[in-house]
Protein backbone atom coordinates (compact mmCIF):
# COMPACT_ATOMS: atom_id res chain seq x y z
CA UNK A 1 0.00 0.00 0.00
CA UNK A 2 1.35 3.22 -1.14
CA UNK A 3 1.47 6.31 1.32
CA UNK A 4 0.99 9.65 0.25
CA UNK A 5 2.44 12.67 1.04
CA UNK A 6 1.94 16.30 -0.03
CA UNK A 7 3.97 19.50 0.47
CA UNK A 8 4.46 23.10 -1.32
CA UNK A 9 1.14 24.98 -0.24
CA UNK A 10 1.13 28.42 0.82
CA UNK A 11 -0.31 31.92 0.28
CA UNK A 12 0.53 33.23 -3.20
CA UNK A 13 -0.47 36.39 -4.64
CA UNK A 14 -2.79 36.04 -8.22
CA UNK A 15 -0.53 35.41 -11.09
CA UNK A 16 2.25 33.72 -8.86
CA UNK A 17 3.37 30.21 -9.04
CA UNK A 18 4.02 27.18 -7.10
CA UNK A 19 5.08 23.47 -7.07
CA UNK A 20 3.45 21.05 -4.92
CA UNK A 21 4.84 18.29 -4.38
CA UNK A 22 3.29 14.06 -3.42
CA UNK A 23 6.35 12.10 -1.73
CA UNK A 24 5.33 8.35 -1.90
CA UNK A 25 6.59 5.35 0.28
CA UNK A 26 6.19 1.89 -0.58
CA UNK A 27 5.49 0.67 -3.86
CA UNK A 28 6.51 2.64 -7.34
CA UNK A 29 5.24 5.10 -8.40
CA UNK A 30 5.53 3.63 -11.62
CA UNK A 31 3.15 0.89 -10.26
CA UNK A 32 0.18 3.62 -10.26
CA UNK A 33 -2.13 6.27 -12.45
CA UNK A 34 -1.59 9.38 -10.68
CA UNK A 35 -3.97 12.57 -10.11
CA UNK A 36 -3.87 15.90 -8.25
CA UNK A 37 -7.35 17.01 -7.08
CA UNK A 38 -8.49 19.92 -5.27
CA UNK A 39 -11.52 20.44 -3.04
CA UNK A 40 -12.21 24.41 -2.84
CA UNK A 41 -14.22 26.04 -0.08
CA UNK A 42 -17.98 24.92 0.08
CA UNK A 43 -17.10 23.48 -3.46
CA UNK A 44 -17.07 19.65 -4.28
CA UNK A 45 -13.52 17.99 -4.88
CA UNK A 46 -12.71 18.16 -8.78
CA UNK A 47 -10.02 16.49 -10.76
CA UNK A 48 -7.11 18.40 -11.47
CA UNK A 49 -4.59 16.67 -13.33
CA UNK A 50 -3.47 13.14 -13.87
CA UNK A 51 -0.43 11.04 -15.14
CA UNK A 52 -0.07 7.53 -16.15
CA UNK A 53 2.00 5.13 -14.75
CA UNK A 54 4.37 4.71 -17.43
CA UNK A 55 4.36 8.85 -17.63
CA UNK A 56 3.66 8.93 -21.54
CA UNK A 57 0.41 10.11 -20.87
CA UNK A 58 -1.29 13.30 -18.68
CA UNK A 59 -4.82 15.13 -18.73
CA UNK A 60 -5.62 18.38 -17.31
CA UNK A 61 -8.93 19.90 -16.27
CA UNK A 62 -9.73 22.78 -18.67
CA UNK A 63 -9.61 25.39 -16.12
CA UNK A 64 -6.54 24.82 -15.18
CA UNK A 65 -4.94 23.92 -18.67
CA UNK A 66 -1.90 25.79 -19.98
CA UNK A 67 -1.31 26.84 -16.75
CA UNK A 68 -0.75 23.46 -14.95
CA UNK A 69 2.05 20.71 -15.41
CA UNK A 70 1.87 17.01 -13.74
CA UNK A 71 5.39 15.58 -13.69
CA UNK A 72 6.91 12.64 -11.69
CA UNK A 73 10.27 11.56 -10.62
CA UNK A 74 10.88 7.82 -10.52
CA UNK A 75 14.05 7.84 -8.82
CA UNK A 76 12.95 10.31 -6.28
CA UNK A 77 9.21 8.15 -5.99
CA UNK A 78 7.64 11.41 -6.05
CA UNK A 79 4.95 13.35 -8.12
CA UNK A 80 4.74 17.08 -8.93
CA UNK A 81 2.38 19.96 -9.51
CA UNK A 82 3.28 22.82 -11.43
CA UNK A 83 1.24 25.91 -10.77
CA UNK A 84 1.84 28.78 -12.80
CA UNK A 85 -0.20 31.91 -13.28
CA UNK A 86 -2.76 31.44 -10.25
CA UNK A 87 -5.80 32.84 -9.70
CA UNK A 88 -7.74 33.53 -6.65
CA UNK A 89 -10.05 30.71 -7.86
CA UNK A 90 -7.64 28.00 -7.49
CA UNK A 91 -7.63 28.07 -3.83
CA UNK A 92 -8.26 25.15 -2.62
CA UNK A 93 -6.75 21.89 -0.25
CA UNK A 94 -4.79 19.89 -3.07
CA UNK A 95 -4.78 16.40 -2.46
CA UNK A 96 -2.73 13.38 -4.66
CA UNK A 97 -4.11 9.94 -5.10
CA UNK A 98 -2.75 6.79 -6.44
CA UNK A 99 -4.81 4.35 -8.28
CA UNK A 100 -3.99 0.73 -10.03
CA UNK A 101 -2.17 1.12 -13.54
CA UNK A 102 -3.92 0.86 -16.68
CA UNK A 103 -7.32 2.76 -15.68
CA UNK A 104 -9.71 3.82 -18.69
CA UNK A 105 -7.84 7.19 -19.66
CA UNK A 106 -8.48 9.66 -18.89
CA UNK A 107 -9.13 8.57 -15.16
CA UNK A 108 -11.36 12.16 -13.89
CA UNK A 109 -13.29 10.24 -11.32
CA UNK A 110 -11.84 10.63 -7.96
CA UNK A 111 -13.16 6.67 -6.89
CA UNK A 112 -11.16 5.18 -9.11
CA UNK A 113 -7.96 5.97 -6.79
CA UNK A 114 -7.44 4.12 -4.11
CA UNK A 115 -4.68 5.59 -1.86
CA UNK A 116 -4.62 9.43 -1.19
CA UNK A 117 -2.92 12.11 1.03
CA UNK A 118 -3.92 14.76 3.51
CA UNK A 119 -3.60 17.84 0.78
CA UNK A 120 -2.00 20.76 1.46
CA UNK A 121 -3.62 24.16 1.21
CA UNK A 122 -3.37 26.84 -1.80
CA UNK A 123 -4.71 30.08 -1.29
CA UNK A 124 -4.20 32.94 -3.99
CA UNK A 125 -4.87 36.49 -2.73
CA UNK A 126 -6.28 38.77 -5.22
Amino acid sequence: QVQLVESGGGLVQAGGSLRLSCAASGPTLSRYDMAWFRQGPGKERDFVAAISWGGSSTHYADSVQGRFTISRDIAKNTMYLQMNSLKPDDTALYSCAAGPRGLSWPPVRGELYGNWGQGTQVTVSS
